[in-house]
């Protein structure tokens, strides 16, 4: 059995991501009660302290008092419901995983109306913050803006999958939607991790380490949970591939060429670069050796709906540093952001966007070949027109 769809590796991703779930919720909760009431409960900065050092938190919570105060309201309404979704999530996935239909449909428009509002207030925040204002500056601006949108439109497209009667788009959508949330979560684990394993660093350039990685692990787990729910080998009316041989190995050239012009731009910025360059590769490659792996295991056993998918978000992976490299040059010109900020900017975006391409292709794909097993079916028989005789 392949291991990304056993039962054992199903059930303790399901656990892992619960556990993240249960876990963060109270902490977003609560996370901007003290900046609207001094000595509110703060449970989330407690445990920052104690498991860091007070300094850290202090440092950090001083560099976010100025971008929060006039958006304070919004922001609170942002992680109050942050916190709500982080339950509603996996509420929905055992609903779906027990067949608790109407159970998950009311649910699931709770889920989705909390969605539009988190990010509303999200959205308030960065409309009236300059990105150079931002917390962790403006390249964290440029990603905050990035997942907002992304989530927005992956619960969008949910919504019409499941109106339009395409569970299993419904389905990859909302699991793309929810990895685009859990962003949040990972964030404060690395905000407790990374200064052990670069110590000194302030929460701003924690920040700046966590999203050269944070997209593209996501997405991939989104990517994963979508495969193992999907047993099926073959779909009907698949016909040619839309990610063929020579399509992926151009891809395959034009992001090896943008990943060395990445490397080697951040290298100039000296430790500072080649830790965020660390950051970024590492995970990519595991993404990229998962991916490729996945796509030829399932070509070898004639599972060619596998394969297809695979193919597509592999195409897409190799296409994120070539999005990235264009997005450096755009950040610069258009907004005017220093060389190293739209370079952080650019590298942390690129693998988010171009999932949620790939994500867009395979639904497309999958209309198509429902289109064209319709067209293949047989015309229904014409039922014969009863005569009443005359006398």
């Amino acid at each position: 059995m392949r291991p990304w769809t056993s039962s054992t590796w199903r059930r303790a991703a399901g656990v892992s991501v619960t556990a993240v779930c249960l876990w963060y919720a109270p902490f977003a909760m609560t996370e901007l009660w003290s900046y609207a009431s001094p000595g509110a409960p703060a449970p989330g900065k407690w445990l920052l302290a104690h498991t860091v050092s007070p300094r850290y938190v202090t440092d950090a919570l001083a560099t976010r008092v100025a971008p929060y105060r006039h958006s304070l309201i919004p922001m609170i309404v942002h992680s109050v419901l942050g916190g709500l979704l982080m339950l509603l999530g996996p509420a929905q996935l055992l609903t779906a995983a027990r067949r608790r239909v109407r159970l998950h449909r009311a649910l699931g428009v709770v889920f989705a109306v909390t969605v539009y509002a988190s990010m509303a207030g999200a959205g308030l925040y960065l409309a009236r913050t300059a990105p150079k204002d931002a917390f962790s500056g403006a390249a964290f601006w440029i990603v905050l803006a990035t997942i907002l949108v992304g989530t927005v439109l992956s619960v969008t497209f949910g919504i019409l999958a499941a109106v339009g009667g395409f569970p299993d788009l419904h389905q990859r959508w909302m699991l793309l939607c929810y990895g685009y949330l859990l962003t949040a979560p990972l964030l404060r684990l690395e905000w407790g991790a990374l200064p052990a394993v670069l110590p000194g660093l302030p929460m701003a350039e924690v920040n700046r380490v966590a999203v050269m990685h944070l997209g593209s692990l996501v997405v991939f787990g989104a990517l994963l949970a979508s495969r193992a729910k999907d047993p099926r080998d073959g779909v009907d009316g698949l016909g040619r591939s839309w990610a063929p041989l020579p399509v992926t190995a151009a891809a395959h050239l034009v992001g090896a060429a943008a990943l060395l012009w990445i490397a080697r731009a951040l290298s100039a910025y000296g430790t500072t670069g080649n830790r965020l360059l660390a950051a970024y590769l590492v995970p990519f490659a595991v993404a990229y050796a998962v991916m490729a792996h996945g796509a030829r295991r399932a070509a070898r056993a004639g599972r060619l709906w596998a394969r297809e998918e695979w193919r597509i978000h592999l195409t897409a992976l190799c296409l994120a540093p070539v999005l990235s490299a264009g997005a450096v040059a755009v950040f610069q010109h258009t907004l005017g952001l220093g060389r190293f900020t739209a370079l952080t900017a650019g590298v942390a975006i690129g693998c988010g966007i171009t999932a949620f391409g790939a994500t867009l292709v395979v639904s497309l794909r999958l209309m198509y070949a429902r289109e064209v097993r319709k067209r293949s079916l047989p015309a229904p028989l014409p039922v014969p027109r009863r005569t009443t005789a005359v006398p």
